[in-house]
């Protein structure tokens, strides 16, 4: 292999290759842009929310050729091969996808597989690539860097700074612990896809102007409602904010999505959540994954197996009650040789044991 990059690399010291290397990668919601005109200079900005599960989990061995197995192999099996290239070591490499995202369904599948093989493929050959220089490589995090910011430094509710001149990804301005006693009510539609790639720039594209005044109110949500209601831990006036942001960015995102939301059923299934008093719903990225804000686990629990019994004949939608994460993506390292344990960070609070 020969590099494409002049990047600088460095080893981990007294460790060099590892046998093996499994990462699991939390996936993410994204509730929202804050400002698509980019006035001030810098563009998008965005709210997420780090999730415990679904998770995507992979394993990396050194192989005679190039292999991949498992849902979204050959997904992962791409990445390999990019990575490798701008980090100028083999790609002769075995990925076992043990777990994956769903593809296109609003939880950052992409982004956590590419994380996950790149920075474990660093790791594999004794590299301490950051996470956002494979996020660099791959060209992931060009908009937001809510996936970024949940696999590399700790998960919680994350505010990023939006895309600036310089590009690059967005700077995190803030992350916040997600209480343990909140839980995320997830609503997965599997017959349907948001809008991803080449058909997403075209949708973005022909989207109507971003107002300023939209862009001005957003920021104040965000800002003075949803990030001190989680500081505080207050899942009811978190929700109101965030219930406010969907309702305001479903209507601009509308033309391209086909309504508010992408899934008629989980549009349907988000209705009679609010109806029964939660006020955080929404939608997160292009969907159809929908999600409710709860404060208290029981409560989230028994939403969960009544909606189930509600919607009984639509055996394509999911509801799962989850809670947020807040430590980052785990990296576990087999050494090439024994050695004695020791702990090492990635990048932040990630976790990353030997």
């Amino acid at each position: 292999m020969t590099s494409s990059s002049n990047r600088t690399l460095s080893r981990d010291s007294g460790v060099g290759a590892a046998r093996a290397v499994s990462v699991k990668a939390p996936g993410r919601l994204h509730i929202g842009f804050l400002d698509m005109g980019g006035s001030l200079g810098r563009t998008f900005g965005g709210l997420g929310m780090a999730l415990d599960r679904p998770a995507t989990r992979v394993t990396l061995t050194f192989a005679e050729r190039a292999a991949s197995g498992g849902p979204d192999g050959d997904r992962a099996e791409a990445a390999i091969a990019t990575v490798a290239a701008a980090l100028g070591v083999d790609d002769r490499v075995s990925v076992t996808v043990e777990t994956a995202l769903p593809p296109h369904a609003g939880l950052g599948s992409g982004t956590q597989l590419g994380l996950a093989v790149g920075v474990g493929l660093a790791r594999l050959n004794g590299l301490s690539t950051t996470p956002r220089e494979i996020a660099e490589i791959l060209g992931r995090g060009r908009r937001s860097s809510i996936g970024l910011a949940a696999f590399e430094g700790g998960g919680g509710v994350v505010l990023d700074g939006g895309k600036g001149p310089g590009g690059g990804a967005p700077p995190i301005l803030s992350r916040i612990a997600i209480p343990d006693d909140w839980r995320i009510l997830l609503i997965l539609d599997g017959k349907m896809a948001g809008l991803s790639g080449s058909r997403e720039t075209t949708a973005m594209a022909r989207l109507p102007l971003f107002p300023e005044a939209l862009a001005d109110r957003l920021c104040r949500l965000a800002v003075l409602g949803a990030l001190p209601a989680a500081a505080e831990g207050d899942a009811v006036a978190f929700g109101r904010a965030v219930g406010e942001m969907q309702r305001r960015l479903g209507d601009h995102f509308a033309q391209a999505q086909g309504g508010r939301f992408t899934s008629p059923d989980v549009a349907d299934a988000l209705a009679a959540i609010e109806a029964t008093g939660v006020p955080g719903v929404g939608q997160s990225s292009w969907g159809p994954t929908g999600f409710a804000v709860l404060g208290d686990a029981t409560q989230a629990e028994d939403l969960a197996i009544e909606m189930r019994r509600r919607y009984a004949d639509r055996p394509s939608l999911a509801f799962e009650a989850v809670r947020g994460s807040n430590r980052g993506a785990t990296i576990v390292i087999t050494p090439e040789r024994a050695a004695p344990d020791r702990l090492s960070e990635l990048s932040g609070d990630a976790d990353v044991r030997r």
